[in-house]
């Protein structure tokens, strides 16, 4: 009976196979997501679609690795399209063994999100904002980076702490 109902949900979609939920953010949520004050926030913005995005992934899951028991949250926002959410996304997450959180921008309008996100974006992915409120620190980049830009920002910031 037990292996009934668990092929029943299953098929229904309850049961997420893949590893991980991916919650589904306004901007605002993703900004609210972001606002703790003891916490850096490296938030990369993507796509399956991006090659370049494709490309830089694994350099999140090594931050996501050199930080682990840090006061570092590294969260992998995608801008995928509303027919990719959630069985495409959450399928290519788990293909691509993605480590850090993830979750799907459930906005289309470039217009209305940007600006409530990084004023500076002309919005273009991958696209990387770092955030740590304690220090009022906020960087943005727009393109493809790696752990080796990356890191000497948030080691200088954690220095400070």
């Amino acid at each position: 009976m037990k292996k009934i109902a668990f092929i029943f949900l299953l098929l229904c979609g309850v049961v997420n196979t893949y590893g991980q939920d991916i919650p589904a953010y306004k901007a605002e949520d993703l900004m609210q997501r972001i606002s703790g004050e003891d916490t850096l926030y490296i938030v990369n913005f993507w796509a399956t679609w991006c090659n370049p995005c494709v490309k830089e992934l694994p350099e999140f899951n090594k931050l996501q690795e050199i930080y682990a028991g840090q006061p570092v949250k590294v969260i992998l926002v995608s801008l995928d399209f509303r027919n990719s959410y959630p069985h495409k996304l959450e399928k290519f997450v788990h293909r691509k063994k993605l480590q850090p959180d993830v979750a799907w921008l459930n906005e289309t309008n470039a217009n209305t999100f940007i600006p409530k996100i990084e004023s500076r974006w002309e919005g273009s992915i991958p696209a990387t904002l770092i955030v740590y409120h304690k220090n009022e620190y906020q960087y943005f980049y727009e393109g493809a980076t790696n752990v080796t830009a990356l890191r000497p920002l948030i080691d200088k910031q954690l220095a400070l702490q």
